[in-house]
Parts: C-alpha cells; structure tokens; sequence
C-alpha cells in the first residue's frame, strides 16, 4: 500500500474540550440528515487533541472564532465559525455542519487542509489569521478560564 503523501496528510489539530463535547453531540444527531458531513466532523474530533477549555492557542481556530482564509480557488474571505443556528453567509457566518465549516475547526494560522465540497471537488485552503472568540460567545465558565490562561 502506498504511504499518504505530505499533501494528502492532515494537519495536526486541537479542539477545545467543552468544543469537543458539543460537537459529538451535534454530529451524532444529525448523522440522519446528511451522514457524509456527520461522518467527516466525527472523524476530525476523533483525531483532534483535546485540551481545557482556557487552554487552546489564541491562533486556533475553534467555535465562535473569526477567521481569515485563502483557497486554491483564489478566495480571500472572513468568516466566523458558528453552531448551524447562528450560520447566516451574508454576514460570513459559516456553520460547522458544512465541508468547509469541518475543515476549518482546530487548524492554526499558517496551516492548510483539503477539504471536498458538496460537488465532490476537492480545494485546499490555508487560514491565514485567527481571532478567537469574543468572551460572550463562549460556553459558560470559559470566558473565566480564557482570562486566567492569557
């Protein structure tokens, strides 16, 4: 069997724990309705690393972070990864229940992943900066913890 070349090689990712937690939970119900995207969120929380709450790099990206990124395809965008409820793409809210929303969750600045949208094409992006979440948008007892770690 062939060894994976760097380019087809996944970058290491982190999530935080309470991150991780909730999206299990979201990716096993809603496994019915469109399994493709379940099955690929619930692949890249398995290989991710869990860390504590308060204790995730502020360059990573994970929910409620706001983000830029550039493609192959030429995009430069800002976005900001939300819960399926807040996704609104006028304001560059993209849910983490679609390909690119999977995509981006636990990578850093700097890093790049493929990533196969809805046509089965395959594109590659690379975040260029993050911005981590406003305290407000975090989970309860994570804005305490985000002040204590920085």
């Amino acid at each position: 069997m062939a060894q994976p070349t760097k380019k087809n090689r996944k970058p290491a990712i982190a999530v935080t724990r309470t991150d991780s937690e909730r999206l299990w939970r979201l990716a096993e119900s809603f496994a019915h309705r469109n399994r493709a995207v379940a099955e690929e969120l619930l692949a890249e929380l398995d290989r991710a690393k869990v860390v504590e709450d308060g204790r995730l790099a502020p360059d990573v990206v994970r929910m409620g972070s706001s983000l830029r990124f550039t493609s192959d395809l030429g995009e430069d965008r800002n976005v900001t990864l939300v819960f399926p409820g807040e996704a609104d793409i006028a304001e560059g809210k993209v849910s983490i229940l679609t390909p690119i929303g999977v995509a981006l969750i636990g990578l850093s600045a700097g890093q790049s992943i493929d990533w196969t949208a809805r046509d089965g094409r395959v594109h590659r992006l690379t975040v260029e900066s993050v911005r981590p979440p406003m305290p407000s948008a975090l989970p309860a007892g994570a804005s305490q913890e985000l002040r204590t770690a920085s």
